[in-house]
């Protein structure tokens, strides 16, 4: 029997002071212990458990309230209407399940068969806020607290530069007596990384994630602390009004927007529940790509009669649901930094971590970048640390956990091995550079980061990390040329192979020798030349024989290549070693010449390109070839220099961008006639 059945209202009693000790942990001290879902859990149970008992529900119970109360040296403050909370959504079944909720509701209020318009938001991990402004000038900010009561933080508030002091107004608009703007004040992830290295450097205590950042800076009492910390704002609500009249969710996003608030550009409606969940699935895969933090999307019923008609239930809003996603920072307990050299002889150092679970996924190693990074974060083994997990980025060390670097005895920090941990080699630093290095050409490690990578660039499916180590360990395979001279019937011999498996692998070998020359200048492993500037070198020299014969100065023309580059890989390309690799890889049929016309030439020469979303049939990388192909450039952000912007589904904040430049937008069918017709047929139509 259940702990929960034995005794329901001993459990009861349990949750609600477990859940009371961890919200005040989360909204008054800014210190979780534990995660958001856990913290879910705990609220759900509670809810069954009142749900079935209704004589245990109490007017203080965490299911009936938002946060904790306040309390801090700040000014309380009571809001002008309550700040409620939201119910959670976990998946489709979830969303469904709300939306029915809404209907039979209606249903019973004599609304049958209502047509919902759903308004879908990301859920930004920060700090909710409340700005009241009179007469067109703020007059107070203030943090949710309870949902009641805040804190009044305004002079912080003045401090954010994109939050404005007065209302954008149009010619001779006059500004509604009173309107609050409701919103969540955040921190980047970028910021927050540059801000807990100043942190740890200075000996401070870090936090854990950048929800903490932001909210341990919006509640400073000095706004001269807060100015030195970059905080941000999205405005997503428009509370109480009096002299303003709105109809609807978007109508109050459109507002906001005209008013001098930042909204956030890829908010948007829809008209099914199988519409929300296609877009919260989106957002999912794409939450790695973002610089800020988010923990789900809102997504809300966009008509105003209607919220009106469903009401409130407990401390949730009936017409809105938060789809939480699983969070992705963790902390754990760093075991030991190891080393690994890189295809160039680099020492990476990683984390070995005490397995945590973050974002769905169970983690035990975690990269630290390099030996300067590991420095400036301070990591030490033995102690607490923050992980981050984000889509499908590698998981990456991002400091020690809040308060370690305060305790007065702390494990030593890592020491850069003064042997190569593969070869034994002794290592060295070369001047000015962030890593120590294995000088072994030869190393079997920096040979199996060279396959590798090889593999991956050249997309031969099937040839993972672990099939080229056993290659290697069997003799196999020493150089990427190697790989062209398997066999099938050899390979079939090998345990977990069979001959369907083993021809499978030589077609994609086989396959792999049709990458373009550009390609394969980055697939065998010169120092410096990575995918763009294999391209360029391509479209620059036509041939590796003219590439081999240019000297430095030649080299140093290609575009994004400069002096000192040039001459890295000029004397890499002079290399005995290099040539017989080239020449071997040649001879066994792979692409050494260029077939996109020469620079200044083709259909797009000469326009610019950015990339975004999901296009129907092409790949990122097929819309990138095809362009270039075309003499075109493709490049990752969008400016007044852009040509043109390719989107698909899911486009984001650079649609956005390149709407308010005036960039021109085109799908992939615009882009495919762009391609047939070139830049002249499009302008004139």
């Amino acid at each position: 029997m259940s702990e929960a059945a034995a005794d329901p209202a001993a459990r009861a009693a349990q949750l609600r002071a477990e859940l009371n000790h961890h919200a005040r942990r989360y909204y008054e001290l800014d210190d979780p212990e534990i995660a958001d879902d856990a913290y879910d859990a705990l609220l759900d149970e509670l809810r069954g458990i009142e749900a079935e008992h209704p004589e245990l529900v109490s007017e203080d119970s965490p299911t009936c309230r938002v946060g904790a109360a306040p309390v801090s040296d700040l000014v309380k403050v009571a809001h002008l209407q309550r700040m409620l909370s939201l119910a959670n959504a976990h998946n489709g079944e979830d969303l469904r399940a709300w939306v029915t909720r809404m209907r039979n509701h209606l249903a019973r209020e004599g609304i049958a068969d209502p047509s919902f318009r759903f308004v879908a938001e990301p859920k930004i991990d920060g700090l909710a806020m409340s700005l009241i402004y009179r007469d067109g000038v703020l007059e107070r900010g203030a943090t949710r607290g309870d949902g009641e009561i805040g804190e009044d933080v305004t002079h912080n508030v003045r401090t954010i530069a994109v939050i404005p002091p007065r209302l954008v107004l149009a010619p001779g608009e006059t500004p509604p007596a009173l309107v609050e703007v409701r919103g969540e004040v955040y921190m980047s992830l970028s910021d927050f990384t540059a801000l807990n290295e100043r942190r740890a450097e200075a000996g401070l205590s870090t936090f854990m994630n950048p929800r903490n950042s932001a909210a341990g800076t919006i509640r400073q009492l000095d706004p001269r602390l807060t100015a030195q910390r970059p905080l941000s704002f999205w405005a997503y609500q428009v509370g109480v009004t009096d002299g303003l009249e709105l109809h609807s969710h978007t109508d109050a996003l459109a507002w906001l927007a005209a008013h001098g608030f930042p909204v956030n550009p890829d908010i948007t409606t829809l008209d099914s529940a199988e519409a929300v969940i296609a877009q919260c699935e989106a957002w999912a895969a794409r939450r790695g790509a973002l610089d800020f933090e988010i923990d789900g999307v809102v997504i809300k019923v966009d008509d105003y009669e209607l919220q009106r008609r469903l009401g409130v239930v407990g401390r949730d809003p009936r017409w809105a649901i938060a789809w939480k996603f699983p969070p992705t920072t963790a902390k754990t307990r760093l075991l030991a930094v190891r080393w690994n050299p890189g295809k160039f002889g680099d020492l990476h150092p990683y984390a070995e971590l005490e397995p945590v679970r973050v974002a769905g996924v169970t983690i035990k190693l975690a990269t630290l970048h390099n030996e300067e990074d590991l420095a400036r974060k301070d990591i030490r083994p033995g102690e607490d640390v923050i992980v981050l997990r984000a889509g499908d980025v590698i998981p990456q060390v991002l400091s020690p956990a809040p308060h370690v670097v305060e305790a007065a005895d702390r494990p030593p920090r890592p020491q850069v091995p003064a042997r190569c941990p593969v070869c034994e080699t002794p290592t060295v630093k070369p001047e000015g550079s962030v890593f120590t290095r294995c000088p072994n050409r030869d190393c079997a490690g920096r040979r199996w980061q060279l396959l590798t990578t090889f593999a991956g660039v050249m997309d031969i499916v099937g040839l993972g990390e672990k099939l080229v180590s056993r290659l290697m360990e069997l003799g196999w395979v020493r150089s990427a040329a190697d790989f062209y001279r398997l066999d099938a019937a050899r390979l079939a011999q090998l345990d977990g192979f069979g001959a369907r498996s083993a021809e499978k692998l030589m077609t994609a070998i086989e396959a792999s020798k049709a990458q373009p020359f550009g390609r394969v200048l980055f697939a065998i492993g010169i120092e410096e030349v990575g995918a763009v500037t294999g391209e360029n070198l391509a479209r620059q020299f036509r041939s590796i024989d003219a590439l081999l014969a240019a000297g430095e100065e030649e080299i140093s023309q290609t575009p994004g290549v400069g002096p000192k580059m040039a001459a890295a890989i000029c004397a890499q390309l002079a290399d005995p070693k290099m040539v017989a690799l080239i020449e071997d890889l040649r001879e066994l049929g792979l692409r050494f010449v260029e077939d996109g016309p020469p620079p200044g030439e083709g259909a797009l020469s000469g326009l610019t390109f950015v990339l975004t979303g999901t296009l129907p049939e092409l790949t990122r990388e097929e819309a990138t070839a095809l362009i270039q192909n075309a003499g075109g450039k493709v490049t990752g952000s969008v400016s007044k220099k852009t040509s043109y912007l390719i989107a698909g589904e899911a486009a984001g904040s650079k649609l956005a961008k390149a709407e308010s430049l005036g960039v021109p937008v085109l799908d992939e069918a615009g882009l495919v006639e762009l391609l047939a017709t070139g830049p002249a047929a499009d302008k004139e139509s």
